[in-house]
């Protein structure tokens, strides 16, 4: 006997909706990169900026997963339905923005191609947008680019993200190229001439762009021009309201895009008990009760109800990679409500998400001065949460730093500089609602004049003598820090992330701490320092020390960076970069093996390459500039130079490892 469901057909048809806009936005930044890079660049930036977010949009309404050969599926797999979802996606975008160039038989040469003629949203007027400016080498890796047919650049940023070849040419075919295969091949070739990877996407970045103004004497003129048109209308718009029926029903409000949700009101949120997280095992922000000095603000709580349901006109809404702004489907749970640093701030958490509301406070709590008030709201992901990752949250933020809403379950809070892992953490001011004096954050880019961390205990009832960092890069969550020390060092042995407080990760993390800021707006969950080799260097160059930064998303995916740092360096001097791939397991619990080598300069002036494996590699392969096989995990040899060489290992479980692609040539 067959079972109805219970939900209607119109609600299945609204949640399916709801995923897959969920889903489009998740990945709404890869797939506007993807089409911007694939669409012809003789549109022009900003044409080309505007069809790119076009050609994603409209995916949306076409999204039908398509099938797929099976596939021996990954350590860890999503859902099905998800993943078909998202599939189809980068089939759609590949498709339209291949297709917007085609002119059918016959078409006028003079004329441009029929899409090309259909108007499209989304529509700028008075701007011009365009892709922020890359450096002398990403110019030169955009120019490579473009002499690559379109379906080659498609595959090519398709194989950028982690897609296997046989996948991407799947992929291709689905969307309509001939010879899916040749197209794969092409984009090989640039790839290996290229050498820098996922580093060069900033020319590509169409969700990361910079406006102009257009000519503005030219629109001064067609503003006068075109008065006297808007004048007239608006006359004849007077009468027909003089003369028509009068509608006594209430206007509707107008709604952002996708803002539709669930009437919720104040006495709906949901509270947890204050010693809730001494006795649960569940420690994340459900353990979170309510603080603050207005969470019985009913009209405070109302309002960042409705602005997260239904944002009114004007309302600055801004959401982490990755995370979904569509309303909660149920109440959700309120962490925080109170005024800091001349703000409102009311902070939500839906098992999902954290949202965070903000208003500027004004003693004038008339309804017409909250209808003229400055509003903000911050979606970010925080989906499996745990003690540590769910222990501070930004409440706001100054020229003095950042104010952190901590957990209850934290015992101790203190500040740290990574850069100078010899002083002592510093305590740190806390009220008794939880939230910190300013903290600094660390800078976006450019100069690193520190590194501030929080350095955090939990209570003793939780985990004994339990302290970690976290580090702040501007987003809702700060960034979990870890570090696995070589093999051989540390009890227990090395095979795990540990905390990063201890004299080994902190001097490890004193030569990373600069390069957290460019974590800046990309949704990351937590970085794992991993020095994963060491070896003496010829010509007395000192000793140097492996390492893979393993950055982890909330979203899932993440970025392995490998880097060098030597014994005669200064204890500020950044970390050499060897190599970055994106969308990889490498360095993570799913990948853990790493090989990478690279050119090196002696002392004495001459070059070397070197290279290195992680734990159970047994041999190491260089081809290139240099041609060797040696035994062992590291190796060095001479080189003329500027070598350009890559690196295979052999592991003790007989199989082969590529080692990671350095970035550049050095």
């Amino acid at each position: 006997m067959r079972l109805r469901s219970l939900r209607n057909p119109a609600e299945r048809s609204r949640e399916a909706i709801l995923e897959a806009e969920s889903t489009l936005i998740e990945q709404y930044g890869d797939l506007a990169r993807l089409a911007h890079v694939v669409l012809p660049d003789s549109l022009g930036r900003h044409r080309r900026v505007l069809l790119a977010h076009s050609v994603v949009q409209r995916a949306l309404r076409t999204a039908h997963p398509p099938r797929f050969p099976p596939t021996v599926p990954p350590p860890r797999q999503e859902n099905p339905e998800r993943a078909a979802l998202k599939r189809s996606y980068l089939v759609t975008v590949v498709r339209d923005a291949l297709a917007h160039g085609r002119r059918p038989t016959g078409w006028p040469a003079r004329l441009a191609p029929p899409r090309a003629l259909v108007p499209r949203l989304p529509l700028v007027l008075g701007l011009r947008l365009f892709p922020r400016s890359g450096s002398a080498d990403e110019l030169r890796f955009a120019q490579a680019l473009s002499g690559l047919s379109a379906p080659a650049r498609a595959a090519f940023m398709l194989r950028l993200h982690g897609m296997p070849d046989d996948t991407a040419a799947h992929v291709l075919a689905q969307a309509g190229v001939d010879d899916p295969a040749d197209a794969v091949r092409e984009a090989h070739v640039v790839a290996a001439e290229a050498r820098l990877g996922a580093s060069a996407l900033q020319e590509f970045d169409a969700c990361a762009l910079q406006a102009s103004p257009t000519d503005l004497l030219r629109r001064r003129r067609r503003t006068r021009a075109g008065a006297g048109a808007v004048a007239a209308l608006a006359l004849l718009a007077m009468g027909a309201v003089l003369t028509s029926p009068t509608d006594h029903r209430a206007s509707q409000p107008v709604l952002r895009s996708g803002a539709t949700g669930p009437v919720l009101e104040a006495g709906d949120l949901t509270r947890a008990p204050a010693g809730l997280w001494d006795d649960t095992s569940r420690v994340d922000f459900t353990a979170w009760p309510a603080r603050g000095s207005r969470v019985e603000d009913k009209d405070l709580l109302a309002r960042a109800l409705r602005t997260w349901t239904r944002p009114p006109l004007g309302t600055r809404v801004t959401a982490a990679r990755g995370t979904s702004i569509l309303p909660p489907v149920s109440a959700p749970q309120l962490l925080y409500s109170g005024d800091v640093q001349g703000q409102a701030v009311v902070l939500f958490y839906d098992g999902q998400r954290l949202a965070r509301y903000t208003e500027r406070v004004s003693s004038d709590r008339s309804p017409a001065a909250a209808s003229r008030m400055t509003r903000s709201l911050a979606v970010a992901r925080v989906d499996d949460a745990d003690v540590t990752t769910a222990a501070a949250v930004a409440l706001a933020s100054g020229p003095a730093g950042v104010r952190y809403l901590i957990a209850p379950w934290i015992a101790e809070a203190k500040t740290r500089d990574l850069l100078h892992p010899d002083t002592p953490a510093r305590p740190l001011d806390v009220s008794r609602e939880g939230v910190t004096r300013p903290v600094p954050v660390l800078s976006p880019g450019g100069g690193c004049a520190g590194g501030p961390v929080l350095q955090l205990r939990s209570s003793e009832r939780i985990a004994e003598r339990h302290a970690f960092l976290l580090a702040g890069v501007g987003e809702l969550s700060p960034v979990h820090l870890t570090y696995t020390p070589l093999p051989g060092h540390g009890t227990p042995p090395a095979r795990q992330p540990r905390e990063a407080t201890g004299p080994a990760a902190l001097l490890a993390w004193s030569r990373h701490a600069c390069a957290l800021g460019e974590l800046r707006g990309t949704g990351v969950r937590a970085v794992n320092a991993w020095d994963f080799a060491e070896q003496d260097l010829p010509d007395g160059g000192g000793h140097a020390v492996w390492a893979c930064a393993r950055t982890s998303t909330w979203r899932g995916p993440g970025e392995a960076t490998v880097t060098l740092r030597t014994s005669r360096d200064t204890p500020d001097a950044p970390a050499l970069v060897i190599s970055r791939e994106q969308s990889t397991a490498v360095c993570s619990r799913f990948g853990q093996h790493v090989a990478s080598a690279t050119g090196w300069r002696s002392p004495k002036g001459r070059w070397y390459v070197l290279a290195a494996g992680s734990r159970a590699v047994t041999a190491l392969t260089v081809d290139g500039t240099v041609s060797t096989h040696r035994p062992g995990r590291t190796l060095s040899v001479p080189a003329p130079p500027h070598p350009n060489v890559t690196v295979r290992a052999d592991l003790v479980t007989g199989a082969h490892l590529r080692g990671l692609v350095p970035s550049a040539r050095r």
